[in-house]
């Protein structure tokens, strides 16, 4: 059964009548296509005008969508269903909240990389809600050097409420391990791209987040810090965070606006949840695009203007 958010209750109601009209026609032996026709142009008309005006918090809800595609989802679409998983950060463990692997995307052998929500709430607490460990970020980053062996270039999906925050993760370093693949992610002489997918939160994110050409889907967001902590830190209270979701200007038109993403991948009307494998395709389609771009650069001037644009990020001239 679909999961509808607040704002969609009027999607939610034509919906819920199809699926009546449907039940109807099927008992009944009644014809009902005209009828259901009315209906299917009024639901992609509702979801149109209610998807052409989202608010900022509103699309933090919908990259949060319990429908939404996930990493493995996107990684099963891109490859092709040849992606191999592999395991294990040779240190510590397996963190099962960080993917990766190699596949075939149309031929050409790549390396993805993901973070991992679970579909429910056993796979949920199993993945850690998509929150990796430093093991993961370790697991990331010996994919990514065993890319850079092969020569192969590296596709990362970005899907992270942040990185775990527990004692145990600081422990073991959790700060130094984001920050080594920082530097090593903006050195890697293969082609680089990054994908945010849903949630980009913080540190979390950014630790597969260094690439030649970072990407946004539509109803995806980038932030240092989440509106509901963003609103707990400045009012004390959950109560501002869709005025902390428009302060932090986190949604992929911001983004791109301000020059911190390459790019926006449209969605399937309504988001990616009302049509995953649609979402899937359109995220291939401008990965396999942009990655035939990257190959042909040489890869001292690729690490070279890797570099440039991130330093570039953030500097403010005096007049």
């Amino acid at each position: 059964m679909s999961t509808f958010l607040e704002f969609e209750s009027p999607i939610q109601t034509l919906v819920e009548q199809i699926e009546k009209l449907k039940e109807v026609g099927a008992e009944g032996n009644v014809d009902v296509k005209g009828t259901m026709k009315d209906l299917e142009k009024k639901l992609a008309d509702t979801r149109k005008e209610v998807y052409a005006k989202l608010t900022p918090w509103q699309r933090v809800q919908v990259s949060r969508h319990p429908d939404r595609p996930y990493s493995l989802k996107y990684i099963d679409h891109l490859s092709d269903g040849t992606f191999i998983e592999m395991h294990g950060d040779r240190t510590v463990k397996d963190d099962k909240a960080m993917v990766g692997g190699f596949g075939l995307m149309d031929g050409r052998t790549v390396m993805f990389i993901g973070q991992q929500k679970g579909v429910n709430t056993k796979m949920r607490q199993y993945r850690n809600f998509g929150m990796p460990n430093p093991e993961g970020y370790r697991k990331a980053l010996r994919l990514m050097k065993l890319a850079e062996k092969f020569n192969k270039p590296v596709v990362t999906l970005i899907d992270t409420p942040g990185a775990f925050p527990g004692l145990e993760a600081e422990e073991r370093g959790q700060g130094e391990a984001i920050a080594r693949n920082l530097l090593e992610m903006s050195q890697l002489r293969v082609p680089i791209i990054c994908v945010i997918i849903g949630e980009g939160a913080s540190g979390g994110a950014l630790g597969i987040g260094i690439g030649d050409k970072v990407l946004m889907m539509e109803n995806s967001w980038y932030s240092v810090i989440s509106p509901e902590n963003c609103s707990t830190i400045l009012w004390r209270t959950w109560d501002f965070k869709e005025k902390a979701a428009e302060a932090l200007k986190l949604t992929a038109t911001d983004m791109y606006k301000n020059g911190l993403v390459d790019g926006v991948i449209a969605e399937p009307l309504g988001g990616a949840h009302a049509d995953p494998d649609e979402a899937c395709r359109l995220v291939k389609q401008e990965v396999a695009k942009q990655l035939a771009k990257l190959v042909k650069v040489d890869a001292d001037k690729r690490v070279e203007r890797r570099i440039a644009k991130f330093c570039k990020m953030g500097v403010v001239k005096k007049a």
